[in-house]
């Protein structure tokens, strides 16, 4: 953590060399002294150290100053740095303008020049105002920082980024004073939101989520051309399989779009996976198997969308969204489900600003003592129900089905009967969302009644259903109806195996019908939708890769 700057700013050379001497000898050992000569050199110095995070204890200027007076610096520097300790240098002929000043920019004191000796003029001042600086909250910020709109979608999106990758950082809304001082440091003029500065004091404006893992230190780009094995995918089952696969010595990438860990990584806790009897959550569940992979030797990249698989020869490709390839002996696709979009009218318009797929734990504590809605009768909806119940005012569960008896787990069931903030709002569907610049009320429709209610509800979160990423598949692997990758026995139908399948086996259990790729978890057809058996899939996935390789 830097040392804490007192900055100095005086156009005479002499003047300025002096002062910088004195603060040095009797703070140097404490406190970064930073020096300038100008006022504008001095602010683009605070600014500088605005984006780094950097505190500041004192902004110390001489009066007068061509260009930009002290005053003005320090009128200036106070929006920048606050809590920092505003002192002006002046002539005994301008002790008048120093007295107005304490007006103009709260001023904490004004020296007379020359202040030799130091011990008696100049110390004492600034020890009294070191010592009520140190007392105040002025602890710098080193983590990455968001300022954004409350309702900008892709200032959602950008946190939610954040917390799956396990990146600490600070929210500043942009229209609040330190949110305005740090875009003012940034140089941006806040009509492009949100924008991120980096621990290192680097601002992006509107960035990707490429540009964002590049800059927090994430892996974006594979070390090698050719591995053992391609997992694709960062959910349970692909980190299962990661971890499996480099314990055991292969040559192992996983390739995740967005973040580890899937849907489960958004799930606010999970209280049935084995080994954890009072739960985690899914995002501790996905960093502990993440660093677990990483210590075996397995390579994690994000931010990389695969967009097609190709079989050339012996070799597996992935071909990326940037007309990148990789090979590799075998893969294991473990690409997970999203949420179903609900095709109502104005959910889309309000998708980001007060609609939400997942993201509960992200957005609870936005949710603090007011009406939440929560759409979907799968653990995750109840998991996000009870965590959401915690500091929301009420919490509403609209299912269409009769109860939520054939969806979620029993011990889900329980918490939430015995809640009694959250309420089941069974036979029902969402059909309508409006609002102004977020989303203000739903319509309700009772499918039993007929009847329709429209609600107040500023937060809506969408859990309803699952879709396979699979539509880069098509031609390539044999799909179910409803895209799932089917896999092992069920590709032999009537005793025939799958159109094109050339060796003298019939496919392993996980395998697709191209021989060396398999399937792991939710992605494939028929299987249990569970964090556990996605993650004993994984694993049982790497058994087969072995036994594909031995043959080869």
């Amino acid at each position: 953590m830097a040392l804490p700057a007192i900055l100095s700013v005086d156009d005479d050379p002499n003047v300025s060399r002096a002062i910088v001497r004195d603060l040095r000898r009797r703070y140097g050992e404490s406190y970064r002294i930073v020096r300038a000569q100008s006022g504008a050199d001095a602010l683009d110095a605070l600014k500088e150290m605005k984006l780094r995070g950097d505190p500041v204890a004192v902004l110390l200027a001489d009066f007068r100053m061509p260009g930009m007076s002290g005053i003005e610096f320090l009128e200036q520097g106070m929006d920048l740095y606050p809590a920092a300790k505003r002192v002006l240098l002046t002539a005994y002929a301008d002790t008048n303008a120093a007295i107005d000043a304490i007006n103009v920019v709260d001023l904490d004191h004004y020296l007379l020049k020359p202040w030799d000796p130091p011990e008696e003029k100049l110390y004492p001042v600034l020890d009294a105002l070191l010592e009520a600086w140190a007392t105040s909250d002025s602890r710098p910020v080193t983590e990455i920082r968001i300022i954004g709109h409350r309702w900008s979608a892709r200032s959602s999106e950008v946190r939610e980024f954040l917390a799956r990758n396990q990146c600490p950082y600070r929210w500043y809304m942009s229209d609040e004073p330190e949110g305005q001082r740090l875009l003012e440091a940034a140089g941006a003029d806040g009509m492009r939101l949100p924008v991120v500065i980096t621990s290192d004091g680097r601002a992006l404006v509107e960035p990707t989520d490429s540009e964002l893992a590049d800059r927090v230190g994430l892996s974006t780009t594979p070390c090698a051309d050719f591995y053992d094995l391609v997992v694709i995918g960062g959910g349970p089952a692909g980190l299962g399989a990661a971890v499996y696969g480099a314990s055991e010595g292969l040559r192992t990438v996983l390739i995740e779009r967005t973040a580890t860990g899937g849907q489960a990584g958004q799930s606010s806790r999970i209280e049935n996976y084995l080994g954890f009897p009072d739960g985690l959550s899914g995002g501790q569940l996905a960093d502990r198997a993440r660093r677990q992979a990483a210590k075996f030797g397995a390579e994690i990249v994000t931010t990389r969308e695969v967009v097609a698989l190709e079989v050339n020869g012996s070799a597996r490709t992935v071909r990326f969204a940037d007309g990148a390839t990789l090979d590799a002996h075998t893969v294991i696709l473990a690409t997970g489900v999203s949420y179903r979009q609900l095709p109502v009218p104005g959910i889309d318009d309000f998708t980001g600003r007060g609609v939400f797929y997942g993201s509960a734990v992200t957005e609870a504590a936005r949710c603090a003592d007011q009406d939440v809605y929560i759409v979907g009768g799968a653990n995750s909806a109840g998991q996000a129900a009870v965590y959401l119940a915690r500091s929301a005012r009420s919490v509403t569960i609209v299912v269409r089905a009769k109860s939520l008896d054939a969806s979620m787990s029993h011990y889900l069931i329980q918490q939430i009967a015995r809640n009694p903030r959250i309420v089941v709002r069974a036979c029902s569907e969402v059909i309508g969302a409006d609002g102004d610049d977020h989303l203000s009320r739903i319509m309700l429709r009772d499918n039993v009644t007929g009847a329709v209610d429209t609600v107040d509800a500023p937060w809506l979160f969408l859990f309803i259903g699952a879709a396979p990423r699979t539509d880069w598949l098509d031609g390539v692997v044999v799909r179910d109806d409803a895209g799932y990758v089917v896999a092992g026995p069920d590709l032999v139908v009537d005793g025939r195996r799958p159109h094109g399948w050339d060796l003298d086996r019939p496919p392993q259990h996980l395998e697709t019908s191209v021989p060396g790729v398999f399937a792991a978890g939710d992605v494939r057809a028929d299987s249990a939708k569970r964090v556990a058996s996605a993650v004993g899939e994984g694993a049982m996935a790497v058994m087969l890769v072995h036994r594909y390789l031995d043959r080869q």
